[in-house]
């Protein structure tokens, strides 16, 4: 029996237009390609390695910071602008700490150059501390009464919150930008070196940390979510709060947990931040969560694997990116943000792709 014709898929404008653009882009970009390493090199591979291990230091950070976003997303459905702010406050909690550590004598050295994974185990200890608890009430006072309010009014509380912490953290801490005061075994800019076309890299032992630590968080996380029954909770939730409250699963409860964690986690990538980069300020969080939120979206927000896949992703183009395009480094914030106008151009669903209901949407 011959098969009933269908009607025929027509191809609207717009598709057309992304072709195009995303035809163009791949040309350009192939091109950029030959020009940097077949036709005219401008950059050996030492150089090239140290971008690399800029990068992933970077993405790993950027991954943890948007692992919150994409859990909060994913059991509210809305964007906590706010929580590169938390990052901040972590960023904070370390900070003190070491400097508390630093001026405690211990004969001719102090403790924090004396004992010094005491010293970074107590600031991280602190910096998730400050974090978590700032999570937690940020979920209580500004997003759980407006619990079923439309969509926008929370997003607008996120953005007010936002500005808040920044202001309350500005009047404070001040207004200046504080050195983080790193153990003399974490110097900034020291650590092992590699051989790499004849000139020595150096891989930074903060650096090496930072990026350990991110994997190990991310890890820890994804088996926490997979594998726990507070991950089953959480994921019921982000199914469908009806049906979990339903099952049994209280509902507020798991959203203050997934706050906690998020905070928890920002918190750590803060205390990351201070001790690799070497400052912290009271808009410090603001660039990192925006890029987060981009790698989030990138890796297709709602995702946990997602988040990990284009954190990491993110970092790695933010810092190869201006070399492979040939333009000048400052503009590496261009491309992070293009990238995120790409995305929602070509691939709203990002990288992983999470397929939403008809409900959700």
């Amino acid at each position: 029996m011959p098969k009933p014709i269908g009607p025929a898929r027509r191809i609207k404008p717009y598709q057309v237009i992304q072709a195009v653009l995303g035809a163009g882009f791949a040309g350009y970009l192939l091109w950029r390609l030959y020009q940097v390493f077949i036709a005219a090199p401008e950059y050996g591979a030492d150089t090239w390695a140290r971008f690399l291990i800029t990068g992933a230091i970077l993405g790993g950070v950027y991954a943890l910071i948007a692992i919150g976003y994409t859990l909060v997303y994913g059991i509210l459905r809305m964007i906590n602008f706010a929580h590169g702010d938390i990052m901040m406050l972590g960023a904070f909690g370390g900070y003190f700490v070491l400097e508390t550590t630093r001026s405690i004598p211990i004969g001719s050295s102090n403790f924090s150059d004396a004992y010094p994974v005491w010293s970074v185990l107590a600031a991280f200890l602190a910096g998730v501390a400050v974090a978590t608890v700032s999570g937690y009430f940020l979920e209580r006072i500004a997003y759980r009464p407006l619990r079923g309010a439309p969509r926008l009014v929370p997003l607008i509380s996120a953005i007010g919150a936002s500005i808040f912490l920044e202001n309350a953290a500005q009047l404070l801490f001040g207004a200046q930008r504080r050195d983080y005061a790193n153990p003399a075994v974490l110097t900034r800019g020291e650590g092992w070196t590699l051989a790499i076309g004849g000139t020595d890299v150096i891989l930074p032992y903060t650096g090496v940390l930072t990026f350990v630590l991110s994997i190990l968080l991310m890890l820890a996380l994804y088996a926490l979510v997979m594998r726990t029954r507070l991950g089953r909770s959480m994921r019921a939730v982000a199914e469908n709060k009806q049906v979990a409250a339903l099952m049994g699963i209280d509902v507020d409860g798991v959203i203050s947990r997934t706050f906690i964690i998020s905070g928890a986690l920002a918190g750590a990538a803060g205390v990351m931040w201070g001790l690799h980069l070497g400052l912290v300020y009271h808009f410090v969080g603001f660039i990192p969560g925006i890029k987060a939120f981009t790698a989030a979206v990138l890796g297709g927000i709602g995702s946990v694997p997602g988040a990990m896949l284009g954190g990491l992703f993110l970092g790695l183009v933010e810092s190869l990116g201006p070399a492979v395009l040939g333009i000048n480094f400052q503009l590496k914030d261009v491309i992070a943000f293009g990238i995120l106008v790409l995305v929602l151009i070509f691939r709203p669903t990002g990288i992983v792709g999470e397929v939403l209901t008809e409900e959700k949407v």
